[in-house]
């Protein structure tokens, strides 16, 4: 690497499954881009944050995904899913329908980053009642909430926004607040914040629920 290279962070993670686990393959292909006195960030979205040279920006990428690992941009987007661990199993918790959520969505440009919470159980061990948008999954149904914040002296659950949807319905929704979000919201304005701003219920028109 050269001392002019740019370093472009990195989020990375082992994907969605019974819990935030990584093989030792997948540390092996982590260590590849990393000096003997690297220290790396460990999120509490389940995420390592690394940083490799702009120049092998790509090969880091290709090298780190057929390692098994999940890589993510860092910045104002939406984050990969945080999940619980589908302690009662990938069918009866939902784990199909969580992976193609985080496909959907983590990576989109948004006003400011964006913390998406999945639990495939109303005991809500995935935390989606105080990230800015959370999933619970309930009996074959689901439920999708908006604005949690869980720091702060502002701090707050989130608002129910929608419930019994079928997994279809619940990508669609999701994808019609991220729209608005996107489109209404101010830079570096947090979603609870933008709900204050923009009124719980003009989001509901605009999204039609």
């Amino acid at each position: 690497m050269s001392m002019n290279d740019k370093l472009v962070p990195l989020a990375v993670n082992g994907g969605i499954g019974f819990g935030s686990k990584l093989t030792p393959k997948q540390l092996i292909a982590l260590g590849n881009y990393l000096e003997e006195d690297t220290e790396i960030e460990l999120t509490t979205f389940q995420q390592l944050i690394i940083k490799v040279p702009e120049t092998e920006l790509d090969q880091a990428k290709d090298e780190l995904n057929d390692a098994g690992l999940s890589v993510y941009k860092v910045g104002p987007y939406v984050k990969s899913l945080r999940t619980c661990n589908f302690c009662k199993g990938a069918e009866e918790e939902g784990m199909p329908v969580a992976i193609e959520l985080n496909e959907r969505i983590a990576g989109q440009d948004v006003p400011f980053t964006l913390r998406p919470a999945y639990t495939g159980c109303p005991n809500a061990c995935g935390e989606p009642l105080i990230n800015d948008i959370g999933v619970i999954k309930r009996d074959d149904l689901y439920e999708f909430y908006i604005g949690g914040q869980a720091k702060g002296e502002d701090a707050r659950t989130a608002l129910l926004l929608k419930e019994g949807l079928t997994p279809d319905q619940l990508f669609d929704i999701v994808d019609r607040f991220l729209d608005v979000y996107r489109n209404n919201g101010r830079k570096r304005e947090r979603v609870a914040k933008f709900i204050d701003r923009y009124g719980f219920d003009n989001i509901k028109n605009d999204i039609g629920v």
